[in-house]
């Protein structure tokens, strides 16, 4: 199976509260290019075969400018009231013939094209999911209220990353279960992990960082500034 026949979700269908601006906050600038700009060409630089683009209500126009000097099939979905509405509304318009999708939130736009490869290639070579992962370093507490109660072991602990890579069949029943149930995940890895699948962590990258707030945004865009956009 050869990467390109995998395709990538990207996830650009949040509002971006806690940036507190009047537009979403993929399509801000950094380094003069929107968020969505940025994300879109890596994850089309990785080798796949097309691109669903989720947006929010009213924002298509600006989404579809975004990617418009890609060469690569681009599709676009108006996104859901959450995450995973996103990901279920974005699965339906995956071609069928796509037996691998990576699902990526353009909110992190510095994940490099190798990132992409990486999970897309774990899932070939068998299981049915893979997570980019970082060890974490600091002490992690457990907290009630004020006190702290205990410290947790690190040794089997990680922070979870996009792109995350599954099995095209595999995500689609995982996600038929949980809205059957009325389950809901802060992301697919976990899901697929709740449904019973095989999810494999692979080693991320501390660069692959999530833009959230202004400070996120304004070193984004210092780091595009420095590397010439």
């Amino acid at each position: 199976m050869e990467p390109d026949a995998a395709i990538v979700i990207l996830l650009a269908a949040g509002a971006g509260h806690r940036l507190g601006g009047p537009e979403p906050k993929v399509l801000l600038p950094i380094g003069g290019r929107p968020v969505l700009a940025v994300a879109a060409a890596a994850a089309a630089a990785s080798g796949v075969g097309g691109l669903v683009v989720t947006f929010p209500p009213g924002w298509e126009g600006r989404a579809r400018a975004c990617v418009a000097d890609l060469d690569i099939d681009v599709r676009f979905v108006e996104g859901g009231e959450t995450r995973q509405a996103s990901v279920r509304a974005a699965l339906d318009a995956v071609p069928a013939s796509a037996a691998i999708v990576a699902v990526h939130d353009a909110a992190r736009p510095f994940a490099s094209p190798e990132l992409f490869r990486r999970v897309l290639r774990t899932v070939e070579g068998g299981p049915d999911g893979a997570v980019p992962v970082l060890s974490v370093a600091d002490t992690v507490l457990r907290v009630r209220g004020e006190v702290v109660e205990g410290v947790e072991s690190r040794e089997e602990l990680a922070l979870g990353q996009t792109p995350q890579a599954f099995r095209t069949a595999a995500l689609r029943d995982a996600h038929a279960n949980a809205e059957a149930v009325g389950a809901s995940f802060t992301d697919d890895a976990s899901m697929l992990r709740w449904a019973g699948y095989e999810v494999l962590a692979v080693p991320g990258d501390p660069d692959n960082v999530k833009i959230t707030t202004l400070a996120d945004l304004a070193h984004a865009d210092r780091r595009m500034g420095a590397a010439g956009g």
